[in-house]
Formats: C-alpha cells, sequence, structure tokens
C-alpha cells in the first residue's frame, strides 16, 4: 500500500532573530536546503518547532514561511500541540486555509487523557478540517500512550493517515503492524533508532538532526530502502552520536547550534531555553566540529 507521506520528514525548527521575533530569511533557508538534499514532506511548529512558546498566529507565520520555500514540491505538515481540543481544532481550520497539506496532531497537552478522552481528541481535530492528520505518540514526553490498540480502534477515521512513534521501543513498529497491518503509515520519530524502525518495517522518519544534516539522513534512508544496509550501516554509525543529541532535553539547543556550525540555521531560542554554555556547549560543539572532521563521502543513489 502506498501512503502519502513516507520517507523522511523534517521536523525543522523555527528560527528567531535576536529580539526572539521570527527569522523569516534563516528558516526559508534552511526548509529549502532540505527540499534540495531530497527530503520528502517538511513539519512546521513541532517540540523542535519550539511550539510551546508560539502564539497561534506565529505559527500561522511559519506556516506560510513553509508554504512559500516549498513551493509545491513537497507537503507541509502543521503540528497541533494544544492544551485544548477546542483550541487544536481552531488550529486545524484556519491551517487549511493557508495551504498546510495536513497536520501532525498531539494529545491534549498538561492534562493526560485517558484512552477514551485521546481519542475523542484526535477525532474532533479530524472532524475540524478536510485535511489528513499524523498521531504524534510521545509517551516518555507527554504521559499519553496511543497503544497498537487504540489505533486499531480509531482506524475507521480515515482522515488519520499516520503515526509518529516516538514511544522509545523498536519493538512497537511490529506491535503496530501486527495489530493495524498497513493501515497507517508508521515513521519513527526518535533520530537514534531510526534505522532499526525501518528494517521493522516502518515507512520513514520524523528526523531532528536532519535540519543540520539532510543528506546524510536522506542517504540513509534511500539506501536502507534499495536494499544497501553495509552502506547505510556505514554512514548510520558514524550519525550515531549526533542523533543521540536529539534524545535530549535540549535537543532544540543541540540542533540548533549544529545548523548554526554547518552554516545552515543560527542558534536564538525563546526563553525559557537558553542556548548553551559553558562545558555543556564545548561538548556538544566539539562532538559537532569531530563529526564534520569524519563526515563520510556519499554514495550515489
Amino acid at each position: 500500500m502506498a501512503h502519502i507521506w513516507e520517507g523522511v520528514l523534517p521536523a525543522v525548527t523555527t528560527k528567531f532573530n535576536a529580539d526572539f521575533s521570527i527569522d523569516r530569511a534563516w528558516t526559508g533557508k534552511n526548509i529549502e536546503a532540505q527540499i534540495e538534499a531530497g527530503v520528502d514532506g517538511i513539519i512546521v511548529c513541532g517540540s523542535l518547532g519550539e511550539a510551546s512558546t508560539l502564539s497561534l498566529d506565529e505559527k500561522l507565520q511559519v506556516l506560510d514561511v513553509a508554504v512559500e520555500a516549498s513551493r509545491g514540491r513537497v507537503p507541509v505538515l502543521l503540528t497541533i500541540a494544544e492544551n485544548s481540543t477546542l483550541d487544536g481544532c481552531r488550529q486545524a481550520e484556519a491551517g487549511a486555509k493557508r495551504g498546510a497539506a495536513g497536520y501532525m496532531v498531539l494529545p491534549g497537552l498538561r492534562y493526560l487523557s485517558d484512552r477514551r478522552e485521546t481519542l475523542n481528541h484526535f477525532r474532533m481535530v479530524a472532524d475540524a478540517s478536510p485535511l489528513p492528520l499524523m498521531i504524534y505518540n510521545n509517551p516518555l514526553a507527554y504521559g499519553v500512550d496511543m497503544t497498537p490498540e487504540m489505533f486499531a480502534e480509531i482506524a475507521d477515521e480515515k482522515k488519520i493517515v499516520a503515526i509518529k512513534e516516538s514511544c522509545g521501543d523498536v519493538r512497537r513498529v511490529t506491535d503496530l503492524i501486527n495489530a493495524v497491518g498497513d493501515r497507517y503509515a508508521i515513521l519513527c520519530g526518535v533520530d537514534n533508532l531510526a534505522m532499526e524502525a525501518i528494517l521493522m518495517g516502518a515507512h520513514g522518519w520524523v528526523a531532528g538532526l536532519v535540519c543540520a544534516f539532510p543528506h546524510e539522513t536522506v542517504a540513509i534512508y534511500r539506501l536502507l530502502k534499495a536494499g544497501r544496509l553495509e552502506e547505510a550501516r556505514a554512514i548510520y554509525r558514524w550519525f550515531a552520536p549526533l542523533l543521540a543529541l536529539d534524545v535530549s532535553a535540549k535537543l532544540v539547543q543541540n540542533i540548533k547550534l549544529a545548523e548554526a556550525i554547518v552554516g545552515l540555521g543560527t542558534e536564538p531560542v525563546r526563553p525559557p531555553r537558553l542556548p548553551l554554555a559553558g562545558e555543556e556547549r564545548k561538548a556538544v560543539e566539539t562532538l559537532i566540529r569531530r563529526s564534520i572532521e569524519t563526515r563520510p563521502s556519499l554514495p550515489k543513489l
């Protein structure tokens, strides 16, 4: 079964000026670099996009930048990560009018919903817009787990077409396939589990370090799909220390520092986040620069 969203979908960062306003130019430049490297879609205003610090109007501004930068070459998904289901529905309605191809939707934040409430939340957001959506499952970060059984229960909602699975256990890919077959596109949302998840049947990778290293991320995915496992494994092993920067409470700062070093972005983050400093910054910067020095040559795809 062909799915509408497969492959590498960067969860891009939101670039800010020194005064914390949205840096439209750098946000667009990074998205252009992702598309030139061959990614299959763009996701804006997620956790890595600092959604918790953006107003609805600002999220729509970022969506505008991404839609303009993509020029129809790849789908642009807007993340819906709201405390209130009703606010999520309003965002879905607004995004449909601004060129979004669909949504990546989180459970309602702050409140830990039970099974019935969680399923109702996703159904209400799906009903609010004609566009398809991807459910983002990250129980480690948000405390609500959409289990394989729950995905089977909500399979009648045709607008729910994909799953970003970030539970941290690669066995979940097999559990999902056993529960729902090929009903949804399954995309790994944990950078340093992506190769393992794809080998177990995941259809793609919602990636983070791709923001700084798009060519390497795309190469791994395409090599895996072509059955060129040894070549993919060699790049993945080089990439692994960098990919671990995604599995951190400071993933935003880590990845923005990497973007700045490779020339694909800037460092400013919105408070309460602050840029990395001191020994912490030195360690991350050393890792990034060492990785650049040992960057592998990529095979022809």
